[in-house]
């Protein structure tokens, strides 16, 4: 059995488990004020520099912690000050160390919008994330089958969320295109063996109509590697370890947004 179905596992036994009712939870979710709109911050940041979203990371599967007393507030405020477009925060607990409450204390401190990123594996994950003050939730594509990814996708859009569709290979990424997904994350990384290819994502992106809002996930290193991305064609890249550990994350944020001035129009 592979990691990633490891956690999946645990993951659906715990909504069998949950006894919440969707169609309450449907509701609440759709009373809230609008969502602070995503993929468009990515869009209008792309405009002057690859965009950049910035993770809430407490622990790693494969490196264990990354920041001792990691504070989601300070944190957050940091990001957003050093001009991330948005910012990601892990709320699964078992195997990356964070919680609901680390995305709620970001959400509450920042202007900027939020992703909530975790294991979505049923309906009323996508209410709570909704109701936790994200506004935008991934949609892991070897997570769930091509049912649950269109109607994830759709009720989704209905809540007021960005769904980030996640993909690791052209196979995938047919089927998101399948169900109109409009932001498609590549994740450089095998989530079923934890290895990262660092030229996944340039061999996909030529496969990505100009028409989706394309992120580049996992193996960003620094001002190099955002550079290399930007001139391949994504709008953005979602940064944690290299963040999280940074000595200085408004610089590191500089270095990934300032690889060049303006798009290449090659």
């Amino acid at each position: 059995m592979t990691y990633l179905q490891k956690i999946l596992d645990f993951h659906r036994q715990k909504a069998r488990n949950d006894n919440r009712n969707f169609e309450t939870l449907y509701m609440e979710a759709s009373a809230l004020p609008p969502a602070r709109g995503f993929r468009n911050s990515l869009i209008k940041h792309s405009e002057s520099g690859i965009a950049v979203i910035a993770e809430i990371k407490r622990r790693s599967p494969s490196k264990g912690n990354l920041l001792e007393g990691l504070d989601p507030r300070l944190l957050a405020a940091e990001y957003e000050n050093g001009g991330a477009a948005a910012i990601s925060v892990l709320t699964d607990e078992d195997n990356f160390g964070g919680s609901e409450q680390d995305l709620i204390d970001a959400s509450n401190n920042v202007k900027i919008p939020i992703l909530r990123k975790d294991f979505t594996v049923d309906q009323r994950d996508i209410c709570d994330t909704r109701l936790m003050g994200a506004d935008a939730v991934l949609l892991i594509v070897s997570a769930l089958d091509q049912v649950e990814l269109k109607d994830f996708l759709e009720l989704s859009i209905e809540l007021n969320l960005d769904p980030l569709v996640e993909i690791n290979d052209e196979k995938e990424l047919e089927r998101a295109l399948s169900v109109g997904a409009k932001l498609i994350g590549v994740n450089q990384r095998d989530l079923k063996s934890f290895e990262v290819d660092p030229l996944k994502a340039i061999d996909l992106i030529s496969k990505i109509p100009e028409s989706v809002t394309a992120v580049a996930e996992s193996g960003i290193d620094g001002g190099e590697s955002a550079r290399k991305m930007m001139e391949a064609g994504y709008s953005a890249l979602l940064v944690g370890e290299l963040l999280v550990k940074s000595t200085d994350r408004i610089k590191t944020l500089s270095d990934l947004r300032n690889t060049f001035d303006g798009r290449s129009n090659d």
